[in-house]
């Protein structure tokens, strides 16, 4: 040690130990960007809404429902997720109507789009964790391989959690021509991990970069980020609208419901298809995720308001992140939307389909979920239905529902 790195300060020190998949801190201009941002304020980068990013309640109760042998039965299917087989096969023609969307589980969807494919938050790691040996395990394995994929347009990251922006993958993107369009301040984890500065578009809120002719717009999202235990929310996270020559989504990444899903459907919308986060919901974090009827809501404001295009359910069916039962967001998304009069598409994972074309609608989860209790959703009261009466809470057998 030399009396020179006896003055480099402890911190810094610390940060060059810190194992690759943590990631990077931004510096430099990357940093001066950051804090000339008009959505970072005090320190740290802000919500438009404020939202709680730390759980509420009991930390013990939350510990009894998490951890219990039950409970832990019910966040899991209870057989083999069916994923689709021919998927490769399928994708080989271009999308008739210009436009096909793929579910590879969780997050990660193929967007093909007048003649471009965009990947959003593309997980194919084993485990959304820094470690190979700990951490949220998938419940399936991805549809293809990601060599076998082919190119990619540009690759969409949310932001930096770990289910969303995955070391093994991005090091194998970086190997290709792809470009990366990813929020402010995550491109200091993408350059850590090889992909050149020249091939990111990092953008804040309302910026817009094009690529081959395709519009990426980061939009505004109620979430937070970071990769390591003091989260300082040095980098942000955004949900995206997407257009090209003839066709319009939208993906949320992770978010809370607040009222600016108006404000983008206004600027962006209306959207031929939207992939609208409806997992990991809990009474503990009401404020960063959103349930089903949440998510469905979120998708008519992106639609003025109205029934439009399809929703997409994502984010549930791949890890086990929340209390709630394995097969709850698609059976709640399902109800959501026949209330609604909304159409939405669930894939199994793998299943491409074309939002103009014949939606996949099979209730495929059924037959590989355990019985799972009926939450809140499906009691009704007096008042929520005019002249019914309470609908007692029962136990919603889906497995014996195939």
């Amino acid at each position: 040690m030399t009396g020179a790195d006896y003055f480099v300060p402890f911190r810094t020190k610390l940060r060059a130990m810190r194992s690759e998949p943590f990631g990077a801190d931004p510096a430099g201009a990357r940093m001066q960007r950051i804090l000339s941002s008009p959505n970072f304020a005090d320190g740290v980068f802000q919500n438009t809404l404020g939202a709680r990013t730390r759980p509420s309640g009991s930390t013990l109760e939350f510990a009894k429902i998490y951890f219990q042998k039950e409970q832990r039965l019910r966040r899991a299917p209870a057989g083999t997720v069916p994923v689709h087989a021919t998927t490769l096969a399928d994708l080989a023609a271009p999308p008739a109507t210009g436009l096909r969307l793929t579910w590879m589980g969780h997050s990660s969807v193929l967007a093909e789009i007048d003649g471009r494919r965009v990947l959003f938050d593309p997980v194919w790691g084993e485990r959304c964790s820094p470690f190979p040996f700990a951490g949220p395990k998938r419940l399936h394995p991805v549809p293809v391989p990601l060599a076998t994929l082919g190119s990619v347009d540009v690759v969409v990251i949310s932001h930096d959690h770990y289910d969303h922006l995955d070391l093994p993958t991005i090091r194998a993107l970086a190997g290709t021509d792809t470009v990366f369009a990813v929020p402010l301040g995550v491109g200091a984890h993408l350059e850590r991990w090889g992909v050149a500065p020249d091939r990111l578009r990092e953008l804040d809120w309302n910026e817009t970069a094009k690529v081959n002719g395709i519009s990426l717009t980061a939009t505004p999202a109620r979430h937070f980020c970071g990769r390591g235990l003091r989260n300082n929310q040095h980098t942000l996270w955004a949900s995206w609208a997407v257009s090209g020559p003839e066709h319009r989504i939208y993906h949320s990444g992770d978010t809370g419901y607040f009222p600016g899903f108006r404000d983008i459907g206004a600027e962006h919308g209306p959207f031929d298809a939207t992939m609208i986060q409806i997992g990991a919901y809990s009474e503990y974090w009401p404020d960063i995720h959103m349930t089903p009827a949440e998510g469905m809501r979120a998708h008519l404001d992106l639609q003025g308001g109205r029934p439009h295009g399809v929703m997409m359910p994502i984010h549930w069916g791949t890890f086990n992140l929340a209390p709630h039962a394995w097969a709850e967001p698609a059976e709640w998304t399902k109800d959501a939307a026949e209330e609604a009069e909304q159409p939405a598409a669930f894939p199994r994972p793998g299943e491409p389909f074309e939002p103009a074309g014949t939606l996949p609608v099979e209730t495929w989860w059924r037959a590989v979920s355990a019985p799972m209790a009926a939450p809140q959703w499906r009691t009704a009261t007096p008042d929520a239905v005019p002249g019914g009466a309470p609908v007692a809470r029962r136990d919603l057998d889906v497995a014996g529902e195939r």
